[in-house]
């Protein structure tokens, strides 16, 4: 009896840290300072839980109007050199900071901006 419990005490252990990394949301990656880490150098002048955020970059504020075009965005976040080879920002994806599933969900989140 003590080993079943075992058995599924550790498979729920496991269900709970998969389904745990699956609902991180967008939000968590860019505000995640080993992923996106955006409040380095961008401001979110629309969310108050964005503290002391950079200057560098731009302010990450109407998405939608300045990238009618999603996939846009994605290129930028995914490699920012491609579209001007000196900006100082990483290319997330080219360099593997984040996933392709993490930057899907970080242009998500930047298109409510």
């Amino acid at each position: 009896m003590r080993k079943r419990a075992s058995i599924i005490t550790g498979v729920l252990a496991t269900l709970l840290a998969s389904s745990a990394y699956a609902a991180e949301t967008g939000k968590d990656i860019a505000f995640n300072r080993s992923k996106g880490n955006c409040l380095a150098c961008h401001a979110m002048p629309t969310l108050p839980d964005a503290e002391q955020p950079g200057e560098s970059g731009p302010p990450l504020i109407a998405m939608q109007a300045r990238f009618p075009d999603k996939k846009v965005l994605r290129a930028k976040i995914w490699d920012a050199t491609v579209s001007n080879p000196a900006t100082f920002m990483p290319p997330m994806g080219k360099h593997q900071v984040m996933t392709e599933e993490e930057i899907d969900k970080v242009v998500e989140f930047l298109y409510g901006l």
